[in-house]
């Protein structure tokens, strides 16, 4: 489960971590209120549960309360990537004298914790992984040993960070720890004009399997969720929502992570993952079909399908119906391979639908849903 900024910030102002004063809102005209009792200039940010709020224009400074009132009325009601926002937070600004990134993200692969530290933070910390990599430390994490003060002030000697930042390093981990969290993001973490080491944005992903430790933040509020990832999980669905031009279908988790991996693989980017399980009915590639199609950003969509338990002619069955119960306005391209498979492709074959084509293998499918997606 993500948190807010305001939540992430309230959990580091509990684990002794400096964080300016902020306040939330969903009223323009309490925003004003609240930049008066700030000090009139505040930095208004909008709250929702992904990045690139500051380039998509959803953080601004405001010089005064009255300028706070417009901003938040400005930011209230925008996009960012899909999460419309409700709610802004005004927070007193810092005079900033250098801005640094740190964060423990879980390393599945690895069963360990990695420490993700620069000295160079703030919006561009994207383009300094990519561009200039030795500029961002990456430190394993022993779960069993945690973040002493001696491996804390290794992390900041090998990303450059003031000595000061120890004892952050080490808060950050006890928010990790006691708060049941895959992943804390400080970002910036910044040195201020006086001299202080204080947390102006921040990130926390809880484990969802420990929400029964974490009543306190209740039930996760979809209202704020992805808008078809909220839409999926009403139908049932296990949909998440990915920057990519080719929607994908499958039957089975790890078919639909390995069809992820082609598809990227041939020079295209998945829209989604989108997983039907072991039925797959009309209705539910109906709903499927439906819910991949109605992102703009979707160009062709691939349906994977292995017949298992659930053989290949019920499926084309259903992938028959489902485009004719609704408005098919891309290219699909199926595979279908496993029990019935011969009998699936005739099916769909007899349907000849204009939009759907068939090939055999997965790769060449994969290939072909990307050539469709580029040429769009």
């Amino acid at each position: 489960m993500d948190l807010y900024e305001h939540q992430a910030r309230e959990l580091f102002a509990e684990h002794g971590i400096v964080v300016p004063r902020a306040e939330v809102t969903d009223s323009p005209k309490k925003a004003r209120e609240i930049a008066r009792s700030l000090g009139g200039r505040v930095v208004v940010k909008a709250q929702v549960k992904t990045g690139g709020r500051g380039k998509a224009g959803g953080v601004k400074l405001a010089a005064d309360p009255a300028a706070a009132e417009l901003t938040a009325r400005q930011i209230l009601g925008m996009d960012i990537k899909g999460h419309p926002v409700r709610t802004v937070m005004l927070a007193q600004p810092v005079d900033i004298e250098r801005e640094f990134y740190v964060s423990y993200v879980l390393d599945r692969a690895a069963g360990r914790f990695l420490a993700i530290a620069s000295a160079e933070g703030g919006m561009e910390i994207e383009e300094v992984a990519a561009t200039r990599p030795e500029a961002v430390a990456r430190i394993p994490v022993d779960p069993a040993e945690g973040i002493t003060s001696a491996r804390a002030g290794e992390i900041a000697d090998a990303a450059g960070l003031p000595p000061q930042s120890v004892d952050v390093l080490m808060r950050l981990w006890e928010v990790l720890v006691r708060e049941d969290a895959l992943l804390v993001e400080v970002n910036p973490l910044v040195r201020t004009a006086q001299g202080q080491i204080t947390a102006l944005d921040g990130k926390v992903t809880l484990d969802d399997n420990a929400r029964f430790r974490q009543a306190r933040w209740g039930i996760e509020d979809t209202a704020h969720d992805d808008p078809l990832e909220a839409a999926a999980a009403a139908k049932g669905l296990n949909y998440v929502r990915l920057d990519g031009e080719v929607g994908i279908i499958g039957n089975g988790a790890g078919l639909v992570m390995s069809t992820l991996d082609v598809v990227a693989g041939c020079g295209a980017r998945p829209a989604n993952f989108l997983d039907i399980g072991g039925g797959a009915s009309a209705r539910i590639m109906a709903d499927g079909l439906s819910l991949v199609l109605s992102d703009p950003a979707v160009k062709s969509v691939f349906v994977n399908v292995f017949g298992g338990i659930t053989a290949c002619d019920a499926v084309a069955d259903g992938i028959a119906q489902a485009v004719d119960s609704i408005r098919l306005t891309k290219p699909l391209v199926v595979r279908l391979d496993g029990n019935n498979a011969a009998r699936g492709r005739a099916i769909l074959d007899e349907h000849a639908h204009p939009l759907v084509q068939q090939v055999t293998t997965m790769d060449g499918a994969a290939l072909r849903a990307a050539e469709l997606a580029t040429a769009a």
